[in-house]
């Protein structure tokens, strides 16, 4: 065959004439075409295959993130909806494609476009589709799957008895497709509830976190004398499914959707039964390093487990309600956002301003008639003062704040406790929301809020125009980290021992990493404190006492890594900061610059803030009574904007400035009226003066721009208008 064809192209290269007349070829000659010839040669045509019916990326129409945006605007627009058709949404093969490349890329690490996306995946994924529309989907399957995760390789046809007995009876991770479901569900639920959840919840949220918690308590709930700290925790270990489920359909009435949820949290969760069974102890045999695969997502650096530790303790727990997953924090604040909607009814009925207090004497309650952060004066209670409380609520832990006498801090927590009993039926008692002085420190967030007092200098004009100065009496709310909390979070990672006295211990975790990559680790536990601890009174000071700990503990590691012996000679070889490397070799300068410049050792970061200089300042940004995630705000402007009334109003505000001369103004509605091609009866035509609808119509559809700079000099010399908008 090869041989017939180099025949072939060489009679073609030695006589041209007997190419076919069919192919045409303009000026061919055999010395400049050759290329051009082979080109020909080798060309073969196209068979395009029609598209095939059966590819589930036809159903793919539109972007998944759109659809999702879309979701959230119409969900903003109208909050307070009923919502009864949402299958239409778990139809949208879209929103499947997106969730599976959010589930991939928190099981295996990496983000996976779609379009490495293979087509058995979108196969099976399609399956996991049909089955959940079709009622064929069972949560927490444990052999039979629609869809595997890509990481997967087990095949389970082939297991043996034994094997399969124990992926039965053990507690086994959530199924791939148990989290693909979950995904979905609340893609499509999120932006319904969070259009109308409380602003007074700050846990579970997008946009919110417990900086903002403590930013919104430094600026409203200054001047609160008694504090009510509660603790419905016991909420989040689990619901009755009933509850649940009426406080979900107020809201949302989808079968598919509820049917979905209740059998999620209906269906038992198979947990290993260790009870009575004991253990034989395996001799400890030598274990080879574990290399991990391409595509096996990478442990969590030591550092980031290290914070992991300091999380707060109203933050320590995250609702998991049966198959639920990902969506039981969401149905968490469903069910207690009829606490917060209960409360904030009781902030409104509490509220009695007074005309001779300082701050919050305005009618609606709002703090902007004066501002909290600025210091009150004492007393902070009495008849002449304004009633008022606050509430906030964090995950399960919730905060609120009194102005007025202690019997209605009392008054109001004993109809918190028969709310809870009745709503949740939860048994509260005093013991478990005790009321506490300001002056005592309350703990929230490892922040405590007390009490400052100072002593501004007061000016003010008295009869006759004198201004008389004096000293006055007023209170800050202070909101500081807590030291006790700090070290007892250092000695749960063994960091330190002892209380009044505390004394790094050497973090030997460390002990087989370089010291420049040591010192990186806890360079960057260092930023994530500093970062914690940002919105604290006593940032420089307790980042300071952390700098301090973390220094210790690595001094003592290095000691007794590199046979130091002390601190102190750790600290004079390696300097304060442990920049300077603290091993040496024979033969070499101990110099470390030289080192350096010639490549022989290895850049060396000195450990961060060793002076209390060196810690930023406490971050004092004012923060408004109204604030909103940027998120929030931009989809509301956004609707704003797309009000026809807003753009009726821009338009009269451009004309009547004159910014536009109702010449340009009509051409640029001309103009926006041919490249849109919108029809003429969705446009509204307002009469001013004796101008006339019909002709102005005509005009319009004419477009003539000889017959538009006509009309608008008569409209001018006659001292008329015309006002064309869009509805």
């Amino acid at each position: 065959m090869h041989r017939r064809l180099s025949i072939f192209t060489h009679k073609i290269l030695t006589n041209p004439n007997c190419i076919s007349t069919t192919t045409k070829v303009s000026s061919f000659s055999p010395r400049t075409n050759r290329l051009g010839l082979l080109r020909l040669l080798s060309y073969t045509p196209l068979n395009r295959r029609p598209a095939d019916p059966e590819d589930p990326s036809n159903l793919i129409k539109e972007d998944g993130v759109s659809i999702l945006s879309q979701m959230w605007i119409e969900n903003f627009r109208e909050p307070d909806r009923i919502v009864t058709n949402l299958t239409s949404y778990i139809r949208r093969f879209e929103l499947w494609v997106l969730a599976y490349q959010k589930v991939c890329a928190d099981d295996m690490g990496a983000y996976m476009p779609r379009s490495s996306i293979q087509r058995s995946a979108l196969e099976d994924l399609l399956g996991l589709r049909n089955a959940v529309l079709d009622g064929r989907f069972r949560w927490g399957a444990r052999l039979e799957f629609y869809i595997k995760s890509p990481k997967d390789k087990t095949e389970y046809e082939s297991l043996s008895k034994r094997k399969i007995k124990a992926i039965l009876t053990t507690t086994q991770p959530s199924p791939f497709q148990d989290k693909l479901v979950q995904e979905v569900l609340l893609m499509v639920l999120e932006p319904i509830y969070e259009s109308r959840f409380s602003q007074k919840s700050f846990a579970f949220r997008p946009g919110r976190n417990a900086h903002t918690a403590l930013r919104v308590i430094r600026r409203s709930f200054a001047g609160y004398l008694w504090y009510i700290k509660g603790d419905l925790s016991t909420v989040l270990d689990g619901m009755k499914v009933g509850l649940v489920i009426n406080a979900l359909i107020r809201d949302v009435r989808d079968k598919k959707v509820v049917d979905l949820i209740k059998t999620a949290l209906v269906t038992p969760v198979i947990t290993s039964n260790d009870d009575g069974v004991v253990k034989k102890k395996k001799s400890r045999k030598y274990q080879k390093k574990r290399v991990l695969a391409e595509d096996e997502p990478k442990p969590d650096p030591y550092w980031l487990e290290t914070f992991f530790g300091f999380a707060p303790e109203e933050a320590e727990k995250l609702p998991s309600w049966g198959h639920c997953g990902i969506l039981s924090p969401l149905l968490a604040n469903i069910c207690l956002d009829e606490l917060d909607r209960w409360m904030e009814g009781k902030i409104k009925e509490f509220y009695h301003p007074s005309k001779s207090d300082v701050i919050w004497n305005c009618p609606e309650g709002e703090s902007e008639q004066g501002n909290t952060s600025w210091p009150e004066f004492v007393p902070t209670s009495g008849p002449d003062k304004t009633r008022k409380m606050d509430y906030i609520r964090y995950g399960g832990h919730i905060l609120i704040g009194v102005r007025g006498p202690r019997a209605d801090a009392a008054t109001l927590r004993k109809q918190l406790i028969e709310f809870c009993d009745q709503k949740y039926m939860l048994k509260l008692d005093n013991e478990s929301l005790p009321i506490e002085h300001i002056t005592k420190g309350i703990l929230f967030l490892d922040h405590v809020l007390c009490r400052r007092v100072v002593y501004p200098t007061l000016r003010y004009t008295a009869t006759g125009g004198k201004i008389i100065s004096e000293k006055g009496v007023g209170t800050l709310l202070s909101v500081t980290a807590s030291l006790k909390q700090c070290i007892k979070q250092f000695r749960k990672l063994s960091f330190l021992k002892g209380d009044r006295d505390p004394d790094p211990q050497p973090c030997f975790r460390m002990f087989h990493a370089t010291q420049a990559h040591t010192n990186a680790q806890m360079n960057k536990f260092l930023s994530t404190m500093v970062e914690w601890y940002r919105y604290a009174d006593n940032r420089k000071k307790v980042v300071n006492f952390c700098a301090y700990i973390l220094r210790g503990s690595l001094a003592k590691l290095y000691a007794a890594k590199y046979k130091l012996r002390s601190r102190a000679k750790v600290y004079k070889i390696g300097d304060r900061n442990l920049s300077r490397p603290l091993k040496e070799k024979k033969g070499q300068s101990p110099e470390y610059h030289n080192l350096l410049r010639m490549g022989l050792v290895e850049s060396i970061d000195g450990l961060q803030y060793t002076r209390m200089s060196l810690v930023p300042e406490t971050d004092y940004t004012p923060f408004p009574s109204n604030w909103r995630p940027e998120h929030e705000k931009a989809l509301l402007e956004y609707i704003r904007l797309d009000d026809p009334k807003t753009l009726e109003e821009q338009r009269r505000c451009i004309m009547d400035q004159g910014l536009v001369s109702p010449q340009d103004y009509i051409s640029m509605l001309v103009w926006n009226y041919k490249r849109s091609a919108i029809p003429l009866d969705q446009f509204t035509f307002v009469k001013s003066g004796s101008s006339d609808i019909e002709r102005d119509k005509q005009l319009l559809l004419g477009s003539n721009q000889d017959n538009l700079e006509n009309r608008t000099t008569e409209e001018e010399e006659k001292g008329e208008g015309f006002c064309v908008s869009q509805l």
